[in-house]
């Protein structure tokens, strides 16, 4: 029953994938696509973690952990130079 549960996440979540692919390639603001690309980071920690589960380990979670890092310095990043015009003062 768990692995039919996953099954059907993981299906949602790269359809949600797939949608700010979308929105990352059409979005008409630049802002839009910062948004877009903060969301594709979640999404995918969410599909590595339901893979985690699935597989019994405790190793994805700690590349979910990393990944969201790197997810928030990024997006920081980008919107301080979408604001500001550089990163570094």
């Amino acid at each position: 029953m768990l692995d039919w549960a996953i099954f059907i996440v993981a299906i949602f979540i790269c359809i949600a994938l797939f949608l700010n692919l979308w929105r990352l390639m059409v979005g008409p603001k630049l802002s839009d696509r910062i948004l877009a690309l903060d969301t594709m980071y979640i999404n995918t920690i969410a599909l590595i973690m339901l893979y985690g589960i699935y597989m019994g380990t405790a190793l994805y979670f700690e590349a979910a952990l990393l990944i969201a890092m790197l997810g928030f310095v990024s997006t920081a990043a980008l919107c301080k130079y979408l604001l500001r015009g550089d990163i570094i003062e």
